[in-house]
């Protein structure tokens, strides 16, 4: 099953990307993750591994997962390594006027499930979807709140040499 969605946001891409780039910055948008833990020395970039849980309905299900493309600041993809069969993506393109454009694509399958799987992958397409969206929406809200903190911050201080 392949879900694809996405959302305009009022900063540059380099802003949602030095967002996205940060594993901490996970659990305050992703709609669902109840665990996002670092594995081994590399915080993030290519072959970045990360623990995950996320809620699904009544289940928290999760596994590991390692980052597969890193191309600063438009792609991150990633795959699952254990858990459930998953592949992710964030595309971040220019909108013109400041703006980015931020795709989230997901893709999960039951692996070897027949019709049962088939049917499996099709009931959770739309709670899955739902927390897509979701989190386009939470992760938009918190870029946009960096990209105000960071005009501000140089607002400040073009008055304050302004005044020296």
């Amino acid at each position: 099953m392949r879900l694809d969605e996405s959302i305009r946001v009022a900063a540059p891409p380099e802003t949602v990307w030095h967002y996205l780039e940060d594993p901490e910055n996970y659990l305050h948008f992703m709609s669902g993750i109840t665990h996002w833990e670092v594995v081994g020395a590399k915080p993030n970039g290519l072959g970045a591994r990360y623990r995950i849980l996320v809620r699904v309905g009544a289940a928290e299900v999760g596994g590991l997962v390692e980052m597969v493309e890193w191309h600063e600041p438009f792609d991150i993809a990633w795959h699952s390594v254990t858990g459930v069969d998953h592949r992710g993506r964030w595309r971040i393109r220019e909108h013109g006027d400041g703006q980015s454009r931020i795709e989230y694509r997901f893709a999960f399958g039951v692996v070897g499930g027949g019709i049962a799987g088939l049917l499996t992958e099709l009931a959770a397409a739309l709670p899955v979807r739902r927390q897509m969206r979701r989190t386009l929406r939470q992760l938009k809200r918190q870029v946009e709140h960096e990209q105000r903190r960071l005009e501000a911050e140089l607002r400040r201080a073009s008055r304050a040499a302004s005044r020296a």
